[in-house]
């Protein structure tokens, strides 16, 4: 196979194309290098893919429609695995501009590139932001989510309409996955566990929203990866039981799926914050704060349909994930524990 992979020197994306790279799949992979965070940390990450006969990387803005047009016509791609996005949600309350440009202009340059070279399955992150207001748990794919809380999982959601709609006209094959908190090694700077690890190290305070009573599905990112790649090499069909009259969220009767990617089992903050303390050696010291707007208290995934589907099943505990974390962070910042 010879497969698209954007957001490629991004976090997931990364650990998806080296993935695939080592089962001998052919990947092009696509980043803009923009400076949301450290973009020493994505050129590291591209140096080892560098490392495989199989991977090229373009440097390339999704919202570039010109290059985007000739980067699919040149390549012609078997499939593609679409992971790059503007990502934060308290980002996109600052900056709502760039969320537009990746997440909404940048998809429909894939989508038009998949729909005119006869990609065979598009395989696309979206976020268990999307479920907003929705307080009913676990998060099921076939609950409505049309109340978001902030502009990133609306612009997910976006995403996610944006598919069907190619799906049911061009009968392209699309498949979403809502992901939930995704952690490990070489993960995002301005994510909690990297910040956490980072500033309990360096002796300074870690900001605890929501007074630490959040509780999060943190997915290692191994687990998270397998997933992806199930879902990429099982490519969506229509639903031909779907009413409707009474139509299921998660599925259409175009060639169109929507599955959750998580651990099915939700962890408190505090909890989470405890793993860092005991690898470490070391108490943070907490500045217990409000939650932030945007932000959600809880998520759980419903992650059924995905292992019916593809036989997904994380096994990765959060204390083993967070200890793999903090090794790599200790051996990839040269950090020596007092």
């Amino acid at each position: 196979m010879k497969i698209l992979v954007t957001g490629a020197a991004g976090f997931i994306g990364f650990h998806t194309a080296k993935q695939l790279l080592e089962r001998g799949d052919t990947v092009v992979g696509l980043d803009n290098f923009n400076d949301y965070y450290d973009v020493n940390l994505k050129e590291s990450r591209t140096t080892v893919l560098d490392d495989y006969d199989k991977f090229s990387m373009v440097r390339i803005d999704l919202a570039d429609r010109d290059a985007m047009e000739a980067l699919f016509a040149k390549e012609k791609f078997d499939k593609v695995i679409h992971l790059a996005a503007q990502a934060g949600v308290r980002y996109s309350i600052e900056n709502p501009h760039a969320y537009i440009d990746s997440n909404i202009v940048g998809t429909l340059h894939i989508l038009e590139g998949c729909r005119h070279n006869d990609v065979q399955h598009l395989t696309y992150a979206s976020s268990s932001s999307v479920y907003g207001a929705n307080t009913t748990m676990p998060f099921s794919i076939h609950q409505n989510v049309d109340h978001p809380l902030a502009l990133y999982g609306a612009t997910k959601k976006a995403n996610e309409l944006m598919a069907h709609t190619y799906s049911n006209l061009y009968n392209l094959p699309t498949t979403g996955l809502r992901f939930f908190t995704v952690y490990g090694p070489y993960g995002r700077p301005d994510m909690a566990l990297f910040m956490f690890t980072k500033n309990i190290i360096e002796g300074k305070p870690i900001d605890v929203f929501n007074y630490g009573k959040h509780k999060r599905d943190f997915t290692y990112i191994d687990d998270i990866v397998e997933g992806v790649i199930r879902t990429s090499d099982n490519t969506a069909t229509p639903n031909e039981n779907w009413d409707p009259a009474t139509p299921d969220p998660g599925t259409s009767m175009a060639p169109y799926r929507i599955y959750n990617i998580g651990n099915q089992n939700p962890v408190e903050l505090m909890d989470y914050i405890g793993a860092i303390e005991k690898r470490l050696g070391k108490t943070a010291e907490k500045n217990l704060l409000p939650l932030q707007p945007g932000d959600v208290p809880d998520t759980w995934a419903d992650t059924s349909d995905l292992a019916n589907d593809v036989g997904y099943q994380p096994a990765t505990p959060v204390d083993v994930g967070v200890e793999r974390f903090v090794d790599w962070y200790l051996e990839f910042y040269k950090e020596e524990l007092n």
